[in-house]
């Protein structure tokens, strides 16, 4: 019996009895919930953020909004983090808080369509009284913004322009032909100008427009409502997108301090899709014409975020018109004067989100870096719009959507790796003690003095660790070698779980798209490499010519050279894997890529035999077709230098369909109906080569998935069958 009970005490006391981790499985993957960007509440105490809950059952998702105090709660050593879901029977995203911190705005669709609603938050237990609809507009309001002085909210709304001062009011007007075109036994659509699709819909006539309505108000004593106004008035009315398409990020428009005025983004060219000039516009929230403040750039100017102080607009900036891949600049607008100024002419990275601080001194951004997006900060030194001591990198990792909390002493952003997907973090918003704060500028990144004590971030919340405390991930490896044009190169490997340095392994190559993108340390949940590497394979990537976080040279390196140097960069990194890493079988290797990537399978499988299999999802197939058949004619413009009659030999020169008597190689083909920036025409055109030319294929067809494959279920399919035509070429 004594024997027993030893027994039993020893297995349950034994780690690997308790936590054995499994591979990660798709599965693992939809489990995972999806967190969005942090939003400090006005006291400082709370941090709202929403996180997308995936039922693959039901092919769901669904947001739900958290809350996590800023500071830990509990006692001892070890402090409990209290984050949770906090209207729990209701749908909830994108929460943006009232300057009192008493009530926050939500998008959620309990009755329907997408509304704004709004919640009573008492911030001293943190918790909702009440919520309550506040608009019901047919063309369904989103990301909503609560004015700086509480008396507006702000949203936007796709609309037809015709409604502009209907005599029955716009939004009965938008109501009307909203149910029109819903009711109408013809679905057939006239359209008389470029840009008549985008992405993944046709435009039907409707723009895009910024919309303001009263914020509710509170009567006397804080108990109850008063009444909820729905009437909204369009602050940028005409037949233009105000502000412009975003597939996320920071937001194209932004209120002033004093609630006042609104800065937004609005393309007015005559042709838009040959056109990347995105211009600032300000307009009264009273009323009043709109002013065009960057006019003097033909390229890109976005993502407006006044300065606290009111003095200032910052925003990105493009040099260069027409090209998407231009690099993103740290731009000053003084409002007095007009003046504007570059914060960042020496910096060789592209900017992506950036903030405030709340005393209107520094400019906290992300940037890309060698497969990490660090943090930065900018300390302006006095004077109007003038310059910045140097970008000084304050964090490593991968880092976004980036705030502060109200007293600017702690930073709050997202950060993911290959093995976590975005979660909640926290750091100082600055370096500790220091002998020398004078920077040393090198490259126009400013390095503190060695003695200074960087912050250290920590998570906030822990949303997913239970989920990913169960499996096994393998860490991300870098390696560098030498590329075209005699350039250091890097690429990444991933090995399997369980990973036996004695066995040979197949190897899945990935090609990433853009082509103005980059593999590195975040996470992916449509094309994870720890997926991918999960069953059993060594995962290989490569940043060739053309990726981004290397300075805008490289980037530029790929501009009417696709099949060249990438490729080049491509088989270079793969020779160099198969030298230094014994464990890889190179006779057993699969490509795959999605996009651009699509389009490297496709050019690869005219160049060359060394892989037994290839996966091309999205790919241009046919240069010419792709450009009369996409949406943004700027891009195929920019990156063939013309337009097939005017640069023709460039267009066959890069495209894969003429070297199709190459073709020997088992390829799977993935295409969407929905997929507007490379037409679903480019899958049928390669799936149909094949076929004639008698090489092993396969077609997977998705009638309505767009550019990217976001359905749970859709999501599932394609997982499995790109994997079960890898392992039926490469595990023979």
């Amino acid at each position: 019996m004594r024997r027993l009970v030893f027994l039993l005490v020893l297995l349950f006391s034994l780690p690997a009895f308790s936590q054995a981790k499994h591979p990660f499985t798709f599965e693992d993957m939809m489990k995972l919930k999806r967190v969005g960007e942090p939003v400090p509440s006005p006291d400082g105490k709370w941090v709202l953020f929403s996180a997308v809950d995936v039922d693959l059952a039901t092919n769901k998702k669904t947001p739900h909004i958290w809350i996590v105090p800023l500071s830990s709660v509990g006692t001892g050593d070890s402090p409990v983090q209290a984050e949770h879901i906090l209207i729990p029977d209701q749908d909830g995203d994108r929460p943006r808080w009232a300057p009192d911190g008493k009530r926050f705005a939500f998008l959620s669709t309990k009755e329907g369509g997408s509304q704004i609603w709004i919640a009573d938050f008492d911030s001293a237990p943190g918790t909702v009284s009440a919520v309550h609809r506040l608009t019901s507009i047919a063309t369904e309001p989103g990301g909503e913004l609560w004015s700086p002085d509480g008396k507006n909210i702000l949203f936007t709304s796709d609309v037809y322009p015709e409604c502009d001062g209907a005599s029955d009011a716009e939004a009965a007007c938008n109501a009307r032909k909203v149910k029109e075109a819903e009711d109408s036994k013809v679905k057939a659509i006239i359209f008389d100008r470029l840009l008549y699709r985008h992405w993944n819909a046709y435009k039907r006539g409707m723009r895009t427009h910024i919309f303001v309505v009263p914020a509710p108000t509170l009567p006397k004593g804080g108990e109850g409502w008063g009444t909820l106004i729905s009437v909204a008035r369009d602050l940028t009315p005409g037949d233009y997108d105000s502000p412009v398409f975003s597939l996320g990020g920071q937001d194209n428009y932004a209120f002033s301090p004093d609630g006042q005025e609104i800065c937004y983004t609005s393309n007015h060219d005559k042709v838009e899709a040959t056109s990347t000039n995105n211009d600032l516009w300000i307009v009264p929230v009273n009323g009043g014409a709109a002013k065009n403040i960057t006019a003097d750039n033909p390229a890109s100017d976005s993502t407006p975020l006044y300065s606290p102080d009111g003095k200032y607009i910052a925003y990105r900036a493009q040099q260069r018109p027409g090209y998407e891949s231009d690099r993103f600049r740290l731009m000053l607008y003084d409002r007095k004067t007009g003046e504007k100024k570059n914060l960042t002419e020496k910096f060789d990275s592209w900017i992506g989100t950036y903030t405030w601080a709340p005393d209107s001194k520094k400019i906290y951004l992300s940037a890309e870096d060698q497969g990490e997006q660090p943090i930065y900060s900018l300390v302006l030194t006095p004077g109007p719009a003038s310059p910045v001591c140097g970008a000084v990198k304050l964090l490593s990792g991968f880092s976004d959507d980036l705030a502060l909390s109200v007293d600017g002493k702690t930073l709050l952003f997202t950060r993911m790796s290959l093995a976590s997907p975005n979660e909640i973090y926290k750091a100082a918003s600055d370096y500790g003690p220091c002998e020398d704060m004078t920077p040393k500028v090198s490259g126009g990144v400013a390095v503190p003095a060695k003695k200074c004590q960087p912050p250290t971030s920590e998570p906030l919340a822990h949303i997913n660790d239970s989920v990913l405390s169960q499996v096994a991930m393998s860490p991300l490896e870098s390696f560098w070698f030498e590329g075209a044009k005699g350039d250091k190169v890097q690429g990444f490997i991933v090995k399997p779980p369980n990973f036996d340095a004695s066995k040979k392994y197949p190897v899945k190559f990935l090609i990433h798209g853009g082509p103005q993108g980059a593999w590195g340390d975040d996470w992916s949940y449509r094309w994870n490499p720890e997926l991918f590497a999960a069953n059993g394979y060594v995962v290989i990537m490569i940043n060739f010519h053309g990726s981004t976080g290397y300075g805008q040279k490289f980037i530029d390196a790929i501009n009417g050279d696709w099949g060249g140097a990438p490729f080049e960069d491509l088989m270079k990194g793969l020779d160099y894997a198969e030298k230094t890493y014994p464990f890889i079988d190179k006779d057993r290797e699969c490509a795959l890529g999605a996009s651009y990537g699509g389009y490297m399978a496709n050019w690869v499988l005219g160049h060359t035999n060394r892989f037994k299999c290839i996966v091309s999802h999205d790919g241009m197939f046919n240069a010419d077709s792709a450009w009369g058949t996409t949406e943004e004619l700027w891009f195929n413009e920019w990156e063939f230098k013309g337009t097939p009659w005017t640069n023709r030999d460039m267009y066959r020169k890069w495209s894969p369909h003429l070297s199709a008597t190459n073709f020997k190689t088992p390829t799977l083909v993935v295409h969407s109906q929905l997929d507007y920036r490379l037409d679903v025409s480019e899958g049928f055109q390669l799936f149909t080569t094949l076929q004639r030319l008698g090489v092993p294929s396969k077609m997977l067809y998705f009638p309505d998935e767009g550019h990217w494959v976001l359905k749970p279920q859709n999501s599932q399919l394609w997982w499995k069958t790109v994997n079960d035509w890898v392992d039926q070429w490469t595990k023979k």
